[in-house]
């Protein structure tokens, strides 16, 4: 910006500093600051502004800044937010991504802050405040949107506003109703749970009962009789009426328009970034959304009028409220902005972002405020990543025709560049049996036919192994450290071994260059560490030395080791491996830089000078994570890319297809109930994004790229996440919905169920047990697909483990009938034995269980341990067991360990230490100077690689910037990175 902010305004001092949310409400036209016990509380009658400040890899800030209209504001208050919203940027360097939000159409982006929902309230500061606890309870009908973010709205409290397409939550004084529509989307089904429990506990304090009323099945004497009656009766409900709030903007090919002097004008040809001038302001129109460019060379007022200009621009056009206006300074561009032109070369992008931290950095200081996180980053130290576990059985193949060839384990590590490979490793990961990590490598010289063959037999490998291993395609030079790491060393060499390469090359009449224990090869060693211990064969050439580097010379019976001046100890040390792995047991030649010999000279042609530039690695960037589905249009088929914003490990829905991008691999992450086809064409999928990725930010078209299923989860995939590593959520088997209603209703209801007061005692897990019983012996076409809430409700705080159980058995019951679409089903006598077998576990488990609470000696289980595979496995469909002789079934859910149960909740205790959540290591507290790793002493008797938790709460808002709590919230990644930067890694 050519013209700064002079004053900032006083309730944005030290603005962005600190990670986070920050809120101010618009009062009397001035932004006034929001106390945090209101974050997350939106009044109809106000406006309000929130920034979100968050930290990259890279240790750089980014801000994504809102500005919230509520229905009832003024028009000046909505007007005051929006140009208050543009002095905050201004005030942030222009490094915000600005987004309007209109009451009951906020982005996703905006409502990934309050998960589960926002909730707006009645009144305003101008009206008064109409707060929930002052006023007597008012039962309320909401209709409830959303498959990872909620959009809440209230609607009339009255059948007319109940259709067959939506999923409704009805609040009562002492219950809370969920109808699920018939038409509704299973995933909706499931975030409106969250919200059910999110209203027990913020508007119940956690002492109400909880039903779920299905559209269509009518109960009178069940929660579904009790629900109707509260409309007056049961009537049919009318079809969706269509409002203004349900019209979706279309979206239609961008076109871009200048302003200048609030005038907006189209600007004709192709888009190209080539268009856009940094000294004036753009308005691009996409339909659905419309965005507000600044060049860097405008000032503040040339923002402010054309930001007005849009709005007039927008609403003269009679677009509906969900269209969304969102402003960029130029070299913040997002994703979204950038798709739309046809070209985006990627240019001074990092020069663009170093001048606006420079720009801040000089503001901050002239409002006398410190700038912390403002300045160039410091060099992050080396960060080894999750690896495989040691230990396991390697397997690799060399393609060779159509066939492969087994690799003796001497050559496992040598790769040639010329041929493709298929890596099998095979190892334990927690408590799961095994676990499978499949690639195929593919060299730079490769042939297609290689590749095609490597794939098909890698398929052929995964689906032999029930699709459990997680497959990987990595290409010569794109290595991930999780396969580098499986090599002790990896070498790999010219040329290429398999018959087709051979062909290859003699149809071209190239000379054959690959690797042979006679010819002079030059192999060159960068790697410090087990994860990047990669070493690569170059041409035999002086010029191909580096001073930073350590190299492996072999010419006929003579090897040498040559080390640069720059190079470290570790490649020394791998240099020194590597010549033992090519050529076992020859005596090495060491040559440091500057005193080789004649015979090394002679070997690579002559003495010449070479570099001693070390190569720098590549910009670390964040991980995003995207939802991807495919548009048909009437010429071609269109990909359509959707961020999913404050990502974790929920928004990994069962039966979708999500892709996670961490810039160093890209994973597809495949659900349980995805459709078999498009499982197959996960790696096509993942390309796909690959290529547009590629050409929007930059993207290598060579990353590695891995195939994840659910319930397989690798940790190097798992780190991105803050993970549930008990496996709770894939042990539960069914869709969205069902997984939701088992982990709300089974395993977590104890708690619930004790805060209601009930008893500790058997009966009532008695009756659910012989509920599941009955109906598992019931003909499967007298069976339903709902579950009585009067069972769900009815749970107690008798033991986790056989509500899970129960709920498995009556699960299994219940899908034999509800999956098949036949007219007349064939019945299976092994697949209802098994649902017998596994009521009968469940009511013995029951009873058992009851016997051990009424014994003095015998120690409770944990009510939040996680449910045994071997209880949760009885739920699988009927086809699964179809295999599976009826009596071993029986006998196996029979010898389920009682102490199961037990010992998942110790490795749950020993989780919770390592993030953090043990009340022990609270009771001692030490200063942050104490704890540091450069105090030079460490403190006595605490864990070191938890020193953050013997910080006192106080202390650690300070360092950190937040809550324990929020901060153990966060993936491990990034705790690391923080616990690195203040030193206390």
């Amino acid at each position: 910006m050519s013209n700064t902010l002079k004053v900032l305004d006083p309730a944005f001092q030290g603005v962005g500093q600190r990670l986070g949310t920050e809120i101010w409400r618009i009062e009397n036209f001035q932004p006034v600051p929001l106390p945090k016990s209101e974050y997350g509380k939106f009044y109809m009658g106000d406006s309000y502004i929130i920034l979100q400040t968050t930290q990259g890899k890279g240790a750089a800030y980014f801000y994504d800044l809102h500005f919230w209209i509520g229905k009832d504001t003024s028009q000046d208050e909505a007007g005051t937010a929006a140009i208050k919203a543009v002095e905050l940027d201004a005030a942030l360097g222009g490094r915000a991504v600005q987004h309007r939000e209109i009451q009951g159409h906020e982005s996703d982006n905006f409502l990934s802050y309050f998960r589960p929902c926002i909730i707006p309230l009645e009144g305003g500061v101008a009206s008064g405040f109409r707060k929930p606890e002052e006023e007597e309870f008012e039962t309320r009908l909401y209709v409830c949107r959303g498959k990872r973010v909620v959009r809440l709205k209230q609607v009339p409290f009255a059948r007319s506003s109940l259709n067959h397409d939506d999923v409704f939550i009805l609040d009562t004084d002492d219950k809370i109703y969920q109808f699920n529509g018939a038409n509704s989307n299973i995933q909706e089904r499931a975030k409106a749970l969250e919200v059910v429990q999110f209203l027990k506990e913020e508007y119940h304090e956690g002492k109400c009962d909880v039903a779920i009323v299905d559209d269509g099945k009518l109960d009178t004497e069940s929660d579904s009789g009790e629900f109707w009656l509260l409309f007056g009766g049961f009537a049919p409900i009318a079809k969706k009426v269509i409002s203004e709030d349900d019209i979706i903007p279309e979206a239609i090919p961008a076109q871009l328009y200048s302003i200048i002097d609030r005038e907006v004008k189209s600007e004709e040809g192709e888009l190209s970034k080539s268009l856009l001038e940094n000294n004036k302001c753009y308005l691009l129109d996409c339909g659905a959304e419309v965005f507000i460019w600044f060049g860097r060379g405008t000032q503040v007022e040339e923002r402010k009028a054309a930001c007005q200009a849009a709005e007039e621009f927008v609403s003269g056009q009679n677009r509906p409220k969900s269209t969304r206006i969102t402003r960029i300074t130029q070299g913040y561009e997002t994703r979204s902005f950038k798709s739309n032109f046809d070209s985006w070369p990627s240019g001074s992008a990092s020069t663009v972002a170093e001048d606006g931290k420079g720009k801040v950095t000089a503001l901050l200081k002239q409002q006398g405020m410190g700038v912390k996180g403002m300045t160039k980053s410091t060099p992050v130290n080396e960060e080894i990543p999750h690896l495989l576990e040691e230990g396991g059985k390697m397997e690799a193949w060399r393609i060779d025709g159509s066939d492969k060839t087994s690799l003796p384990n001497e050559d496992i590590g040598k790769f040639h560049s010329g041929d493709c490979y298929i890596v099998l490793y095979t190892y334990h990961s927690g408590e799961r049996k095994e676990d499978y990590f499949l690639c195929c490598w593919f060299g730079k010289d490769s042939i297609e036919e290689d590749q095609t063959v490597a794939i098909r037999l890698a398929n052929t490998m995964s689906n032999s192994l029930k699709g459990r291993p997680v497959q990987g395609r990595i290409y010569e030079g794109k290595e991930s450290p999780q396969f580098v790491a499986l090599f002790h060393p990896m070498v790999v060499l010219k040329g290429g071994l398999s018959t087709g390469y051979k062909k290859f090359i003699a149809d071209k009449g190239s000379s054959d260059e690959t690797y042979t224990e006679e010819s002079v090869a030059l192999i060159r060693i960068t790697g410090t560490s087990i994860h990047n211990n990669k070493a690569a064969q170059v041409d035999a050439v002086p010029t191909s030395l580096n001073s930073s580097d350590c190299f492996v010379l072999q010419s006929s019976s003579t090897v040498f080791t040559w080390h640069g001046n720059k190079c470290s100890i570790e490649q020394q040390q791998l240099a020194a491996k590597v010549a033992e792995f090519l050529r076992p047991g020859v005596a090495l030649k060491h040559a440091k830089e500057g005193t080789e010999s004649s015979a090394f000279w002679l070997a690579l042609g002559g003495k010449q000078n070479y570099t001693s530039k070390k190569v720098t690695n590549e910009v670390v960037r964040d991980p995003h994570l995207f939802t991807l589905s495919f548009y048909k249009g009437k010429l071609h088929v269109s990909l359509l890319v959707e961020e999913v914003y404050n990502f974790s490990q929920d928004d990994l829905l069962t039966e979708d297809i999500l892709v996670l991008d961490t810039h160093a691999e890209v994973f597809v992450w495949i659900g349980q109930c995805v459709d078999p086809k498009e499982k197959q064409n996960a790696f096509e999928i993942g390309q796909k994004y690959i290529d547009m990725a590629a050409s929007l930010e930059g993207l290598s078209p060579r990353v590695p790229l891995y195939k994840v299923t659910e319930g397989n989860e690798p940790f190097f995939f798992t780190t991105y996440f803050s993970w549930d590593w008990d496996y709770t959520r894939a042990k539960v088997h069914g869709n969205s919905f069902q997984k939701q209603v088992s982990l709300l209703f089974g395993i977590g209801h104890a708690v619930e169920e004790k805060s209601n007061g009930s008893s500790g005692g058997g009966p009532r897990q008695r009756a659910e047990a012989l509920a599941a019983l009955t109906s598992a012996f019931k003909s499967s076409l007298e069976k339903t697909t709902s579950m009585s809430q009067e069972r769900l409700n009815g749970l107690n705080h008798g033991g986790p483990r056989q509500r899970a159980e129960a709920l498995a058995a009556l699960n299994s019951a219940f899908s034999s009938s509800s999956t098949t679409k036949k007219v007349t089903p064939r019945p299976s006598v092994k697949g209802q034995g098994s649902q017998r077998a596994a009521a009968v576990a469940a009511l013995s488990s029951v009873l058992t269980a009851e016997k051990k609470k009424q014994s003095p000696d015998t120690s409770p289980v944990a009510s939040d341990s996680p449910v045994p595979e071997s209880s949760i496995s009885e739920a699988k469909s009927e086809s699964e067991y179809s295999e599976v002789d009826e009596a071993t079934e029986a006998k196996e859910v029979e010898e389920v360990s009682p102490d199961s149960d037990s010992n998942g909740g110790l490795e749950s205790e020993q989780e919770n230490v390592e993030d953090g959540d043990n009340d022990q290591s609270s009771q001692r507290t030490f200063s942050y100077d104490q704890l540091k790793t450069t105090a030079g002493k460490n403190v006595s008797r605490i864990d070191l690689k938890r020193r953050e938790a013997y910080l006192s709460d106080e202390d650690f808002e300070t360092v950190f910037g937040m809550v324990k709590e929020a901060f153990y919230k966060l993936p491990r990644w990034k705790r690391d990175l923080l616990k690195k930067k203040y030193e206390l890694f």
